[in-house]
């Protein structure tokens, strides 16, 4: 398939890639009915193939309809709001099925901020929408989950063919949402190569009665099935139907005739129809389109209407030359302009200038298709060898594909298939081949193909050295080798089943020798090998025998092989022996062999030991004992002691020396007997007094005849026993020891501070200890010494059981150590230190008052609830505090004082309105003081209006009027209830609440009755306790009243100009239109006037300036980055002038080289754009 020109690579996307690449039945046709002549003139549109023309066309569409709102721009629209409101959780999946399988594409929508159900779209390609083909080959479902609120979209094919496969799109849309997603879909199929395909009959609907009847077939390109001779149609102009057709028959001649783009040539055609008005330089013009092959050459003929005007060639805007390549011809009022030898390089837009006027056209330039000049051969090869599939094709280094039973083959460093190109010839070369690579092989170009067979077959094998049975010593080396006639693989089984390599055993292969190397050998390599070549059916088998003299093994045995055994106990000695074959053994003492049989003392033979059994052992049975063993690789010899011995005396009765807490230390001496044998060890075992149970403490043998025995409980009382140990076992346990009680004093105290410290005296605190005891906490004792002695002093005579203590009669600037002990029945504890000394001597701390939060704002109570607030402060030594209140003194008997070391208290049981103020604190320690302020405010209901006064009565209208209360509570008025009652009931309703002013007007009123009304004051506490009623009564009169109508002073509605809503920096993109709003009030109206940068904007096109309901704007169209700077709106009126600035900013923003000058939405940015 011919490359894209570098123009085509720019303004058309590359197309999605297909499984395997068909041919193009087209070239083959053209190439067949087509002469090769370099002269060959290019034809317009209207005489383009039927297959190129749909091609070409859509190729250009992106290049003629650049300007013209292009049909790509609406999608660049959707991909930006795609970004902008992304809808999808989870979109369709590229996949590939087989011919006659089942796939499903899965869309799923998050429907957490959406009212209703989305808009599902699915289309194949560019526009075709599927929801017209849902059948029995495409169904499309769709579910919603209530749980997780997801909304799951399904798209199945049922049964996939072939033309199913290609590039497929999901659109979902929910108001001003919207997010798409492409995806492929790949049909595979299993065998055959590809056939010729008319492209035409690709485009086509299928034919009636067919399976696939009534589907479009797009891909029918990709299609590798037989296609039927159909006869030749005439060709037909779709320019010319698409002019002269009606506007509604456009989407049926698309249909009919395969066009894909339809909306791009609608663009085209429009623009065709421009360029076809009647132009007074030319009499013709150019054809809107050429076609040339390349190498061909092209003819462009222009007529004037005036011979005498100048006529100029351009190509893409540059003009050109006459040369070799470009040859200009003037016949009459004919301007021809001849293109040799064409390339690919020629394909662009042309265009000739007559005078003022000019007119364009379009060279398309297509590539000859590739032949094969040169079919692939059937070939036959051996495994292993290196096989080449040579072809030839009519063009060097032309683009070729290979495939293996239908699939293509693709290259690639770790692929056994390479490809070699030397000019026309084309080589696919097989490193290594295998019974796997025999397939139809099959080279494929644009222009034809070619399918070759290739078979693999083993060599035939010879047994050069065959392998030979072998003898060897145990531990030596066992070498197997053979020698086959080819270079294979092979695998060796050992008794039928696979050998395994390991360290100890390798297997060796080395060109056409195979060998299997055991080193060290074993026994159980014993048996019977076979070497087997791999795809071959020959064995080579060998068998091995391995041989060890005998061999008496006592390593379980002491250095001098002596037994021990206890009396009256049974004598087993088991002897392991080795040897191969296995050997005799004969037992003896004393120059006396001991028979095997059923005595007291007997010998016991087994293949791998030798057993010599003692039923009884008596203390007579100690002696040497002598052990022969014989075979044929020869003889070993050992002799045994064996020694009748019995366990020792109990040990004496222990002695405990020491206790603690939960611990104490025993020591016993050793047992008179030690039973013939060394004392190994002891055995130790506790228990309770009261208990019967004992316990052991070791489970390692004790060698010394100390113990520690540890974790038991203290307060208890227990007991110990001890046994002694030896070769033989266990002794009888010794009498129990003396009971003791484990106690234990306490740990350390903690946390050992200095409190205070005056001229005189040291005041020291601390914890209590972390670990007391069963002995309990009987005090403490408290210690000291003087800075450079070590005479420790005892400052309590008596324990004290309160962890602080003052330590008194301390001469002054002297420094001390401190010290506190914990003293219990067991003694007293380990002391706790003070780090460091403690110089006697009184510090002053200087006063600081910490005021709680919420007392550092105005403290708020009602009359009857209590008052008590806490403010603590710090200082030494014992601050003293004084309270004001109000500059004053504070009265002890209303309000009460209490304060201590770290903190002062007030408290007022029922607060008054009178305790209400302004309260000063004061702390003062020596020369230094501090002070702080809490406002406190005590509130109340307040007291009724003074005063309630009917000012006005008309219609059902009463007009009232009233006077403030005179005691507020000592807190703001928040507002005033109103309240209404009929004279005849007295029943008071309430009108209106929460009030806030002092006058009010009393509505819908009864005709006919009598009212009074009364008033009550707000504020923070509620309602006043009493209201303040009117002392005449309301008379709603039936007629006659005479309604006065009030006199209003015209409202002076003049304003000078203010803006309501500013201005705001903004950001725009070049090419895009940018708006600037603000609204303005103003009476009279005020003038608008538009500066940029204090420089008026007056008649300037790019401009547009709008005034409505005050809303000022200001549109500027598709502006560059020369239209930044500071724009100004500035409103005049009568009554004065007003000016307000922005900043405007134009960036050049690009994303991606196929869609240039797509805007970026840059976040954190305000933009205004308008296309």
């Amino acid at each position: 398939m011919p490359e894209p020109t570098k123009k085509e690579e720019n303004e058309v996307s590359a197309p999605a890639p297909a499984p395997a690449p068909p041919p193009e039945p087209n070239k083959e046709k053209e190439a067949e009915t087509t002469p090769a002549k370099d002269e060959e003139e290019a034809s317009p549109p209207s005489a383009l193939p039927p297959g190129l023309g749909s091609r070409a066309l859509e190729r250009k569409d992106s290049e003629w309809s650049l300007g013209e709102s292009p049909a790509g721009e609406e999608q660049d629209k959707q991909n930006a709001n795609s970004q902008m409101s992304t809808l999808f959780v989870e979109k369709p999946q590229t996949g590939s099925v087989k011919v006659g399988g089942n796939i499903t594409f899965i869309a799923k929508v998050k429907a957490e901020d959406l009212l209703r159900k989305p808009t599902i779209k699915w289309f194949k390609g560019k526009w075709m929408d599927l929801a017209s083909k849902a059948g029995k080959h495409l169904q499309l479902k769709e579910t919603f989950e209530r749980q997780t609120r997801i909304y799951t979209f399904e798209m199945q094919i049922i049964k996939a063919k072939e033309n199913y496969a290609g590039n497929y799109r999901c659109e979902v849309s929910y108001k001003d949402k919207f997010d798409s997603c492409t995806f492929d879909l790949e049909v595979h199929e299993s065998t055959g190569t590809t056939p010729n395909i008319d492209i035409r009959s690709a485009f086509k609907r299928s034919g009636e009665g067919q399976e696939d009847a009534g589907e479009l077939d797009f891909s029918g390109l990709l299609k590798r099935r037989e296609v039927k001779q159909q006869e030749e149609e005439p060709e037909v102009d779709v320019w010319e139907l698409l002019k002269n057709a009606n506007p509604n028959e456009y989407e049926k001649i698309a249909f009919q005739y395969g066009i894909t783009d339809l909306r791009g040539m609608l663009k085209r055609l429009k623009r065709m129809r421009r360029v076809e008005k009647k132009s007074a330089a030319f009499a013709k013009i150019l054809d809107p389109a050429y076609q040339i092959d390349k190498g061909g050459r092209v003819r462009f003929v222009v007529e004037l209407a005036d011979p005498k005007l100048e006529v100029k060639w351009y190509k893409n805007g540059q003009e050109i030359r006459p040369s070799t390549k470009y040859i200009f011809e003037h016949k009459g009022c004919e301007r021809i302009m001849f293109i040799n030898n064409c390339a690919l390089t020629d394909d662009s837009e042309y265009y000739v200038t007559a005078g003022d006027e000019k007119c364009s056209t379009e060279l398309f330039v297509r590539e000859p298709p590739i032949m094969v000049t040169k079919q692939l051969e059937d070939t036959n090869a051996y495994c292993g060898e290196t096989v080449e599939l040579e072809c030839e094709v009519s063009e060097d280094d032309a683009n070729v594909k290979w495939f293996k039973n239908g699939e293509e083959i693709i290259p690639g460093p770790k692929s056994r298939y390479r490809v070699k190109v030397e000019g026309k010839k084309h080589i696919l070369v097989i490193e290594g081949a295998t019974k796997a690579d025999s397939a139809e092989y099959s080279v494929m170009t644009t222009g034809g193909q070619s399918t070759a067979k290739l078979s693999v077959d083993l060599k035939p094998l010879k047994v050069l050295t065959p392998l030979t049975d072998q003898t060897v010593h145990l531990g030596k080396e066992i070498c197997l080798k053979c020698e086959v006639s080819e270079n294979i693989t092979g695998k060796w089984t050992k008794n039928g089943l696979p050998v395994q390599e390991s360290d100890r055993l390798k297997v060796v292969h080395k060109g056409r020798i195979h060998k299997l190397v055991i080193a060290n050998a074993l026994t159980e390599d014993e048996g019977e090998y076979v070497f087997t070549p791999d795809a071959y059916s020959i064995t080579l088998p060998a068998k091995v025998h391995v041989i060890d003299p005998p061999k008496i093994i006592l390593d379980g045995l002491d250095a001098d092989n002596t037994v021990t055994v206890i009396a009256g106990s049974k004598l087993r000695l088991e002897i392991p022996v080795t040897g191969e074959p296995p050997p005799k053994a004969i037992w003896s003492r004393a120059d006396k062999a001991i028979a095997e049989g059923s005595g007291r003392i007997r010998a016991e033979s087994y293949p791998d030991s030798s057993t010599l059994v003692i039923d009884v052992a008596e203390r007579d049975d100690s002696g040497v004992y002598h052990i022969n063993l014989k075979n044929e690789a020869g003889e070993a010899h050992a002799s045994i002691k064996i020694k009748v011995v019995d366990i020792p005396d109990p040990p004496v009765a222990p002695n405990v020396t020491e206790v603690g807490d939960d611990w104490c230390i025993m020591n016993w001496e050793p047992p008179a007997y030690d039973g013939g044998s060394p004392i190994l060890g002891y055995f130790i075992e506790r228990k309770k007094k009261q208990s019967s149970r004992w316990m052991r403490l070791n489970f390692d043998l004790c060698k010394e005849t100390t113990f520690e025995p540890k974790k038991m409980i203290e307060g208890v009382a227990y007991e110990v026993r001890i046994f002694a140990v030896n070769a033989i076992g266990i002794s009888k346990p010794s009498m129990p020891s003396k009971p003791f009680v484990p106690l234990a004093v306490t740990s350390p105290p903690t946390l050992l501070t200095v409190d205070s410290v005056t001229d005189n005296t040291v005041t020291m605190k601390w914890r209590p200890p972390d670990q007391i005891g069963a002995a309990g906490l009987d005090g403490y004792v408290l210690e000291y010494c003087f800075e450079g002695t070590e005479d420790w002093i005892v400052a309590n005579t008596d324990l004290i059981d309160k962890t602080k203590f003052t330590i008194t009669g301390l001469p002054t600037d002297a420094k001390i150590f401190v010290r506190v002990k914990a003293v219990n029945a067991a003694g007293a504890s380990e002391p706790k230190y003070y780090s460091q000394p403690i110089l006697v001597k009184e510090i002053i701390e200087p006063p600081k008052i910490r005021i709680p939060r919420h007392l550092k704002q105005t403290y708020i109570r009602r009359v009857g609830e209590a008052v008590n607030l806490v403010i603590p402060f710090q200082g030494k030594p014992r601050p003293e505090v004084t309270w004001k209140k109000d500059g004053a003194e504070i009265d002890k008997n209303q309000i009460n004082i209490r304060n201590s070391e770290t903190d002062t208290i007030i408290f007022i049981r029922k607060a008054e309105r009178s305790h209400s103020g302004k309260y000063d604190m004061q702390v003062k320690v020596d020369k230094y003081e501090e002070t702080a302020s809490i406002d406190i405010q005590i509130v109340d209901r307040p007291g009724p209006p003074q005063m309630v006064k009917i000012e006005d009565v008309w219609g059902e209208n009463v007009a009232l009027s009233w006077t403030p209360p005179k005691d507020d509570g000592n807190a703001a008025i928040t507002g005033y209830t109103i309240q209404k009652a009929d004279k005849k009931s007295m029943e008071w309703f309430t009108v209106i609440e929460h009030y806030h002013r002092t006058n009010a007007t009393i509505t819908e009123l009864v005709i006919g009755n009598e009212y009074y009304f009364r008033v009550f004051a707000e504020n923070m506490c509620g309602l006043s306790e009493d209201a303040t009623m009117t002392k005449e009564s309301a008379v709603i009169a039936k007629d006659g009243k005479i309604y006065k109508n009030p006199v209003y002073e015209d409202f002076d509605f003049t304003e000078a100009p203010m803006f309501t809503q500013p201005l705001v920096n903004t950001y725009a993109v070049a090419g895009y239109n940018a708006t600037l709003n603000c609204s303005v009030r103003g009476n009279p109206k005020p003038k608008i006037t538009w500066m940029k940068n204090k420089v008026a904007i007056v008649d300037d096109p790019r401009y547009r300036m709008f005034s409505n309901q005050g809303v000022c704007t200001l549109e500027i169209r598709k502006p560059s980055p020369y239209d930044g700077g500071t724009y100004c709106c500035k409103a005049v009126n009568d009554l004065g002038t007003v000016e307000i600035e922005c900043k405007l900013e134009v960036k050049v923003i690009y994303q991606g080289v196929n869609t240039p000058g797509q805007p970026v939405f840059l976040e954190g940015q305000q933009q205004v754009l308008k296309s």
